[in-house]
């Protein structure tokens, strides 16, 4: 097993934690699959039923960011109460990371998005600050879905 960051992240999916391991590391630079161990086979352990093949500890890094997760089964689900927030340098970085990660429009609000295993994201511009600091500028945000640069600038 690979050593563990101090602090990070843990993601329990129901059963496609292997499928989103994948999915995140195509999305973000500098990112990689750090490890994947799979529930032992179901007829070795009652408690197992339904989990064998499925992740039991994934260890993963987003662009220097490590992550853990599992396939835990249906007892939790995600929830907009936590995000992740990815900070862009630009407005096609927006536009990248929005095309790849909002799969639930009515999820979107303020550069708020949910991606398809229904993590939220928030996706920025690294100026987010100098971008609000007028009244103006908060209602065009507000107004927004993905972010966009250039009406935040004009506000």
């Amino acid at each position: 097993m690979a050593e563990l960051s101090p602090i990070q992240p843990c993601l329990w999916f129901t059963d496609n934690a292997r499928e989103a391991m994948e999915y995140y590391v195509s999305v973000f630079p500098n990112s990689s699959i750090t490890s994947m161990a799979s529930y032992p086979d179901e007829s070795l352990d009652e408690h197992f039923t339904g989990m064998s093949g499925k992740i039991l500890n994934g260890q993963f890094t987003l662009n220097g960011i490590d992550f853990v997760c599992l396939d835990g089964g249906p007892a939790f689900s995600f929830t907009e109460a936590i995000s992740f927030v990815v900070s862009c340098s630009d407005q096609a970085e927006i536009d990248r990371y929005w095309a790849a990660l909002s799969h639930v429009p009515e999820a979107e609000q303020c550069g708020w998005c949910k991606d398809r295993f229904g993590i939220s994201w928030q996706i920025i511009p690294a100026r987010m600050g100098e971008l609000t600091r007028r009244p103006e500028q908060i209602q065009v945000m507000m107004g927004q879905k993905k972010i966009v640069i250039d009406e935040l600038e004009n506000a």
